[in-house]
């Protein structure tokens, strides 16, 4: 069921999102959400529109097509190893999403437990850290490439940023917020790191490297 009326609390949509669907509750249905039983499941991706969005440049949140910039919506450790499992969109829908969704502009928030779990793992690639980040980057640039994760699924590799932003509570996040998102997620990445031959000092180079990135205050 969906409705047309979004939650008092949510800002107006940007144009090219005006035509995404809202559920019974209030909330906008990005395009990348998957269906089940004719309900969105928030916390899953379609992955037929995964393969979509990559290979036509579409928007991950409208669906609508790309132009020369686009914006990957992630946790800041996603630009020290500059990848991500999500394709990217445009500036002004991710920055909306980063203001607005109750799962990237809520600190607190966790993902809902049960029988759609499975359906979540399954699309997930790469190596996914059981947590909120607290903090949403949006990094824009002008490419990005596909490659194969290890096991099988495909992640990609985010491009140079001619921007990045860093959102908390629906507001610019603080440096402080930001160094704490990468100081909760870092020993997740150093666990995996330490089973890889001088994978260790690459992630420790890359932490360096993203210094530059964070708000100043």
């Amino acid at each position: 069921m969906t409705t047309t009326t979004l939650r008092p609390e949510l800002e107006a949509l940007p144009d090219r999102m005006k035509l995404l669907p809202v559920d019974e509750r209030g909330y906008v249905v990005p395009w990348f959400v998957a269906w089940v039983d004719g309900k969105p499941e928030f916390r899953a991706m379609d992955g037929g529109k995964w393969l979509r969005a990559v290979h036509l440049r579409l928007c991950w949140v409208c669906g609508g097509q790309l132009g020369r910039y686009l914006t990957f919506v992630a946790g800041p450790m996603c630009g020290i190893n500059r990848t991500s499992g999500e394709p990217p969109s445009h500036l002004e829908c991710g920055r909306w999403s980063a203001r607005n969704c109750p799962f990237l502009n809520n600190p607190e928030a966790i993902r809902r437990v049960d029988e759609n779990v499975p359906l979540m793992n399954d699309n997930t690639p790469g190596y996914h850290l059981p947590r909120n980040p607290g903090v949403s980057m949006l990094w824009t640039c002008r490419d990005y490439a596909k490659f194969d994760d290890g096991k099988g699924k495909s992640l990609l590799s985010m491009g140079d940023p001619s921007s990045v932003e860093f959102w908390a509570l629906g507001r610019p996040a603080t440096r402080a917020e930001v160094i704490a998102s990468i100081d909760s997620g870092l020993p997740h990445l150093m666990a995996i790191a330490r089973t890889e031959e001088g994978a260790i000092k690459a992630l420790e180079d890359a932490r360096a490297r993203f210094e530059k990135y964070l708000p100043a205050s």
